[in-house]
């Protein structure tokens, strides 16, 4: 005869399943002005994403998560690099797209010295989240680069994406 630990432990395999972690979106009212903001160029994403780190002295990479009609659900400040550079993996960006349920992205880093010009790893990592968003079914519409001259630059209109 099985002791009681035995045969609890074996009547387990007949129980039911439980999930060890479960991820639910809260939505929330928001006050944010991106609520439902609409991006229908880049001059819109330029816009949106120099209102919140044009200014910065580093480079910040800005993910603008949006819905199917192109609508801004959320803004995840992804990356916090130094004054030229930031070290940005897919991991991150994906991430806060897969937890807001996003159709779509557009990246956005502002370039603290002014100039919006496109570097090598910019390019670079524009075409490695490109690729990350195919797998997953998270389209990159473009990645803009931002300034607090209020020039910008974007990707997809440079043919990088």
């Amino acid at each position: 005869m099985k002791n009681k630990k035995e045969k609890e432990f074996g009547e387990m395999e007949f129980m039911s399943i439980f999930e060890v972690v479960r991820i639910k979106q809260e939505i929330k009212e928001s006050q944010e002005p991106f609520v439902k903001y609409s991006i229908r160029s880049p001059e819109d994403a330029q816009k949106l994403a120099a209102s919140y780190i044009a200014d910065e002295d580093r480079e910040v990479l800005l993910v603008l998560m949006l819905n199917t009609k192109n609508q801004v659900v959320g803004l995840h400040r992804a990356h916090i690099g130094s004054l030229n550079a930031s070290i940005v993996h897919p991991r991150e960006v994906m991430k806060c797209a897969i937890l807001n349920n996003a159709a779509s992205i557009i990246v956005s880093h502002q370039h603290p010295s002014g100039d919006p010009t496109p570097s090598r790893e910019d390019i670079d990592i524009t075409k490695r989240l490109a690729e990350a968003g195919k797998i997953l079914g998270i389209e990159v519409l473009d990645h803009v680069i931002v300034t607090h001259t209020g020039k910008h630059v974007s990707l997809r209109e440079k043919g990088h994406l």
